[in-house]
């Protein structure tokens, strides 16, 4: 068993052999080394260091290291092969990850490859490049075992063992008819543990899940968190199996939908590459025109400031309260847009699903704005020493706020996915800069009417 202390200590040990070029115990440190690390230590390496740790690997774990490295990290590993050793190193990877990499490489580098590739093969990877980048189709995998309908358990078993070697997985082996359209699997348990001349057809689970080519990613990633699957067929209109998607190329399909989620809540472009990698330039760009778009949205609340001066004139004490209704208003409605972000993003709730969303958040937003107006009234009355008339003004202001933006907070990630745009996008920095203007809009006219009942 590794712990993190351990694996400190294994990268040391490598450092320290690598820097004296003893390729030979090197090579038998990283026999014990698992590929996972492998890929983390190469990923620290400069192009020279990693080519030499990468030639000293064992095939098994060379190719399993390859597939798990970062574009920029295989591009350190490919300028230092010749073309001989990079096709056969791509021949040997799964098929998924030998697209996966061939994606990320230039144009002109992947139509060389297809040129030294036999008919058969070069004609299926020119299939799988030209599916949408985001599509189930991209992620899938054509190593998977297939049995025909007609078939007797001895016939499978011997089609798997002839087969297997080069397949993802055979624990579940997906069963077709004539036309590959499918019709079910059977599991490798049930298979071994039958008699041999027991047709396939009465051991098949015809209840098979399967997402179609040009479903999202993120919508397979959901699927595949609902039930569990360690892969899951993928078919085309016609229902014909045309591939499988297994669990580990989703979890980081997974992973990067999340991220991307959190990258436009914090009202900033999505980044592909990871942080530490990119420059200072490229993570500024990214910011520079969200902050723009909101400080120009904050200008509203200098025009709505003025609009009330009058008001603001003859109620001086009106100013010092102003940062506390805001930033209570800003805070609703971020907890609230951000739940509701999350409860769609995992298909808790629908798009017709508002209006009960909505009138739920505005009953919490009443509970809660009656807590934070009670609060806020003995805060001004006691510790501000105010006039009763204006402790009551704002806690008033206080309760129509909270509920203002908890309402506010729900409904705007609906209408931008029912306009067709990321609901993330309404995440904390555009619902504070908006319940901001719709806050002063409150409190103002609030004091008017108690400026119109009661001198203040």
């Amino acid at each position: 068993m590794q712990n993190h202390a351990d694996y400190s200590k294994r990268v040391e040990e490598l450092n320290s052999l690598l820097e004296k070029r003893d390729g030979t115990n090197l090579s038998k440190l990283l026999r014990r080394t698992n590929p996972v690390d492998i890929e983390e230590f190469i990923s620290t390496l400069s192009a020279e260091d990693a080519l030499i740790v990468f030639r000293l690997l064992k095939k098994e774990d060379a190719i399993e290291v390859f597939a798990e490295l970062d574009p920029e990290d295989k591009d350190k590993i490919k300028k230092g092969l010749n073309d001989t050793e990079f096709h056969s190193l791509l021949g040997q990877l799964d098929f998924d990850d030998m697209i996966d990499t061939l994606e990320e490489m230039p144009a002109s580098v992947v139509q060389k490859i297809l040129r030294n590739t036999d008919t058969e093969k070069r004609k299926k990877v020119n299939q799988y490049l030209k599916f949408p980048e985001d599509s189930a189709a991209s992620l899938m995998t054509p190593e998977f075992v297939e049995l025909k309908i007609t078939m007797t358990v001895k016939e499978a078993l011997e089609t798997i063992k002839r087969v297997g070697n080069n397949k993802v997985t055979v624990y579940t082996c997906y069963v077709t008819d004539s036309t590959k359209k499918l019709l079910g699997y059977v599991s490798l348990r049930n298979l071994v543990t039958s008699d041999g001349d027991t047709l396939i057809s009465t051991l098949l689970y015809e209840d098979v899940i399967t997402v179609r080519t040009d479903e999202d990613q993120e919508d397979v990633g959901r699927t595949f968190q609902k039930y569990g699957f360690t892969a899951l067929p993928v078919v085309d209109k016609e229902d014909r199996l045309v591939g499988i998607i297994t669990v580990d190329d989703i979890m980081w399909i997974i992973e990067q939908e999340a991220t991307e989620d959190f990258q436009i809540m914090a009202a900033t472009t999505p980044e592909e590459e990871e942080y530490s990698k990119m420059s200072v330039w490229d993570l500024a760009k990214n910011r520079i025109p969200w902050l723009m778009f909101l400080m120009i949205s904050s200008a509203f609340t200098s025009t709505i400031l003025k609009s009330y001066e009058a008001v603001i004139q003859s109620i001086i004490a009106l100013n010092m309260f102003i940062p506390m209704l805001t930033d209570s208003g800003g805070n609703a409605g971020s907890q609230t847009s951000t739940l509701v972000i999350r409860a769609m993003a995992t298909k808790d709730i629908e798009l017709s699903d508002w209006a009960k969303v909505v009138w739920k958040e505005c009953r919490i937003g009443m509970v809660c704005g009656l807590f934070l107006s009670v609060v806020g009234f003995f805060k001004c009355y006691l510790f501000d020493k105010v006039g009763l008339e204006i402790a009551l003004m704002v806690a008033v202001t206080l309760f129509f706020i909270v509920v203002t933006a908890k309402v506010v907070g729900s409904l705007l990630p609906i209408i931008a996915k029912r306009l067709g745009a990321d609901p993330a996008i309404m995440a904390s920095p555009l619902i504070t800069t908006i319940v901001d203007s719709l806050g002063l809009i409150v409190y103002f006219n609030i004091a008017q009417m108690f400026m119109d009942v009661a001198p203040i």
